[in-house]
């Protein structure tokens, strides 16, 4: 459902803004992004097994210290390119 009204808002912005790409009229931003995406997206699928496997076991340390590394390094990613 979530992601239902994420395309159908982005479709909505592209289309008032008269964009095919979000952002394609901020050029330094939208390269940042590209440029960003491809580290930065292993992280939010490692993030996700992550808090699955913490929430069935919260006690697991590893597990725990694994998704705080994958949390650093997002913000890290999104600090450098915003």
């Amino acid at each position: 459902m979530l992601r239902g009204k994420l395309k159908q808002v982005s479709e909505l912005v592209k289309l008032l803004k008269k964009q095919e790409r979000l952002i394609e009229d901020n050029k330094t931003i939208r390269q940042s992004i590209d440029v960003r995406n491809p580290y930065i997206d292993p992280l939010h699928y490692l993030q996700a097994e992550l808090l699955y496997r913490s929430r069935k076991d919260e006690g697991n340390a590893e597990v725990n210290k694994a998704l705080m590394i994958t949390m650093a390094g997002i913000a890290s990613g999104m600090q450098n390119t915003g």
